[in-house]
């Protein structure tokens, strides 16, 4: 079993960052595109959600537990997205603070 280093991986995909395949491989896709990716799924969330609400609320065989489940997931994702947000501006303040 071949364990590999934990500097090489947490390197790997960095901007800037040579890799003897030269570059990105295929699979590879940037920071930007799976914050767009995330945010979708978080709008797909909270889009079935308030389905799930509208149809319960019309006297849908759904029932309450599954409405309330449906709405803790999109919750979820929501405070997930701004947390990543507050993250982000943190580091952008912090690096904006530096002095060069």
């Amino acid at each position: 079993m071949v364990i590999q280093p934990v500097q090489k991986n947490l390197w790997e995909g960095a901007p800037g960052a040579s890799s003897a395949a030269g570059g990105q491989g295929a699979g590879a896709s940037s920071f930007t595109d799976e914050l767009k990716s995330k945010i979708g799924e978080v709008n797909n969330l909270q889009n079935q959600a308030d389905a799930a609400v509208q149809h319960s609320a019309a006297g849908g065989i759904d029932g309450i537990p599954e409405t309330m489940i449906k709405l803790e997931e999109a919750n979820m994702g929501l405070l997930l997205v701004a947390k990543v947000r507050d993250k982000a501006l943190q580091a952008y303040q912090q690096v904006m603070q530096m002095q060069f």
